[in-house]
């Protein structure tokens, strides 16, 4: 879908205006997170593929121009050259996956300026929503300490398009499976799903349902075992799958509520008792890290957590603070001076040091040793490579969180990764702020 419309009104005056005063020149906007939320010490960046897929198809079609005509009262003269409007601009971005921190550009988009203005909104969307979801659900990767995770969050998602984004935004994070079936198709996910209580409720007793799923799937037999007992659940799944001679690594059960840390150390019991060692045991209901994180203190021997609610909408951080603000026009270099606001002039380059990061203009080259993080994906309005696969993004996301330092990965008051400005950066925003504030340049 071209979505020209999916703006907010004021991009559409202020690109109106643009054009009917001839204003034409390239703009290059920064998006970036003024700061990270409470208890977070890193963001892993998503969305970028959405965003890309936007502006390749970006354009008003013949019912979003009537609109703007017969509701917004749009003269003939702009609606003919808003008609005539497409993405042709470059942007620079972070790959998906790689961790970032507070006030460093997710992307920097530069094209005509009325180009670059209505596209603002849908970029902020994409990109804000997930990295906002894949760095919480990086924290719950961090902290199942090598168990598989399996995103549980569709039913629950503020949207049907953000559950899909959501079960991309954790399979990049590291997340093994996801439940959405449509999320899996269209991202090329495995689909995981096993029972819910209405089908064991909906059977004369819980040893008939069972043996029906397992007969209908032998190879995915996982059990929820919750219904009425979980642990004579447990035991009927066992004696289910003993019966059936179901291979034991074919065979899990899913503990979804209770106390599952004791629970867990039961059903690891009873299955290895039956000789079901290879059982794997699944854990669900209102997880988050912190959840998990003290189950894998506890000791409970869980093999895969489902994380629903918590995840899809980062019920901790449900909205990160960014911004997409104009830092360069035409050969001038603009900034903000709003206080707290402040912004850096300029299009810029991240350099990722050792121990910090430095944010720089684009055309300073790096610390010896050091790298850059923004890398140009569009060029004159197209893709400069195919979209990454998730399995390249995910790695990378695991590279990301390996080299974190200690005290960033923590979950519970983490520390962040220093972010300095480069001197000539630094130069050019003093010089600029002395020249808005009347003094002249130094």
């Amino acid at each position: 879908m071209p979505g020209g419309l999916l703006t907010d009104m004021y991009e559409l005056n202020m690109a109106a205006s643009y054009l009917r005063h001839g204003m034409t020149d390239q703009a290059t906007f920064s998006l970036f997170a003024r700061r990270l939320p409470a208890g977070r010490g890193f963001l892993v960046a998503a969305g970028l593929e959405d965003a890309l897929d936007f502006l390749e198809s970006f354009a008003l079609e013949p019912e979003d121009l009537a609109y703007l005509r017969e509701v917004q009262g749009y003269d003939a003269e702009t609606l003919r050259a808003l008609a005539g409007l497409r993405f042709t601009g470059e942007v620079w971005a972070v790959p998906e996956g790689r961790a970032v921190f507070a006030g460093e550009p997710l992307l920097e988009v530069t094209a005509p300026i009325a180009e670059a203005q209505l596209v603002e909104t849908v970029l902020l969307n994409h990109l804000t929503f997930q990295t906002s979801v894949a760095s919480k659900a990086a924290r719950c990767v961090l902290a199942a300490d090598g168990a598989r995770l399996i995103d549980f969050a569709f039913r629950r998602t503020q949207g049907i398009e953000a559950g899909v984004a959501v079960a991309r935004a954790t399979a990049i994070a590291g997340f093994a499976a996801t439940s959405n079936a449509e999320g899996a198709r269209r991202h090329g996910l495995p689909a995981s799903g096993t029972m819910a209580h209405s089908y064991v409720q909906a059977f004369p007793d819980e040893e008939a349902a069972f043996a029906a799923f397992a007969a209908d799937f032998p190879d995915r037999t996982t059990f929820l075992v919750d219904t009425y007992d979980t642990v004579a659940g447990v035991r009927t799944a066992a004696e289910v799958a003993r019966r059936l001679e179901l291979a034991g690594s074919a065979v899990g059960v899913r503990l979804d509520s209770g106390d599952l840390a004791d629970l867990a150390v039961r059903a690891r019991r009873l299955l290895d008792a039956a000789g079901l060692r290879q059982a794997v045991i699944v854990a669900s209901g209102g997880l988050d890290e912190y959840a998990i994180a003290d189950l894998v203190r506890a000791g409970a021997p869980i093999d895969a957590y489902g994380v629903g609610t918590r995840v899809g909408v980062s019920a901790d951080a449900p909205s990160l603070d960014t911004a997409y603000k104009l830092v360069a026009y035409g050969d001038r270099p603009v900034m903000k001076l709003s206080p707290g606001k402040m912004t850096l002039p300029g299009a810029k380059q991240v350099f990722r040091g050792p121990r910090s990061d430095v944010i720089a203009l684009r055309e300073e080259a790096p610390p010896p040793g050091w790298r850059p993080l923004l890398v140009p994906v569009v060029v004159a309005g197209h893709r400069v490579a195919p979209p990454e696969r998730i399995g390249v993004m995910r790695d990378r996301c695991m590279s990301e969180l390996a080299r974190l330092p200690a005290p960033v990965r923590v979950l519970r008051a983490p520390g962040t990764v220093p972010v300095e400005i480069s001197p000539r950066l630094r130069r050019l925003q003093d010089d600029l702020v002395r020249t808005l504030r009347g003094r002249g340049p130094a």
